[in-house]
């Protein structure tokens, strides 16, 4: 009579390779969260051109007129001299959040410690002429630049941008994105007072 042999199985033991899934989105929600947490500023983009001059350009005007007749004039790198202060919005009419700042922008052309500079980027005359004739032109002067170069050298990311620069020509504060009222005053505004000190 056969004996009936108990063969104890081996227990393979767990792949620690079926963890690594696991371990990687441990390790991503992580990471996720420490940059939720972190309490840096996630519209601040740093410029290379802080501290610096505003680059060398020469801006052609915005061609045709106004619809009251108004000729823009272009401009170039020499905006700020004689200057306390100078703006230089970088807008579009395609741009949806331009559309939204531009009573902020209007509001910052009417105060005659700046001087308000316009780059048209990218854009076809005919729009912004129309986003103008419409909203109304808060600028001194507008430079188009229409193949984005001038943008490049600025750093630009996107529409719309705010450069402040100082009446020595440096650039001392790039704004991202559109200038709302709670922006104005805690980061446009203390930037501004910050170039008439000096």
């Amino acid at each position: 009579m056969a004996q009936d042999v108990n063969i104890e199985e081996k227990k393979r033991p767990f792949p620690i390779i079926a963890l690594l899934p696991l371990l990687f989105v441990v390790v991503f929600l992580g990471v996720v969260f420490f940059e939720l947490t972190s309490g840096k500023d996630k519209s601040s983009i740093p410029s290379a051109l802080l501290g610096k001059a505003v680059p060398e350009f020469s801006l052609p005007p915005l061609e045709g007129a106004l619809r009251e007749g108004e000729q823009i004039p272009g401009f170039d790198n020499e905006v700020s001299k004689g200057a306390p202060v100078t703006l230089i919005n970088v807008w579009a009419s395609w741009c949806i959040p331009c559309r939204a700042e531009h009573p902020y922008v209007k509001a910052l052309g009417k105060d005659e410690r700046i001087r308000l500079y316009g780059l048209n980027h990218k854009d076809p005359a005919e729009g912004a002429l129309s986003f103008l004739d419409e909203l109304g032109n808060p600028f001194d002067a507008i430079g188009v630049d229409r193949n984005g170069r001038v943008g490049v050298e600025f750093g630009v990311y996107g529409v719309p941008e705010t450069f402040v620069v100082n009446q020595e020509g440096i650039i001392i504060h790039k704004f991202i994105g559109p200038i709302t009222q709670s922006r104005l005053r805690t980061e446009l505004m203390p930037a501004i007072e910050e170039a008439l000190a000096n």
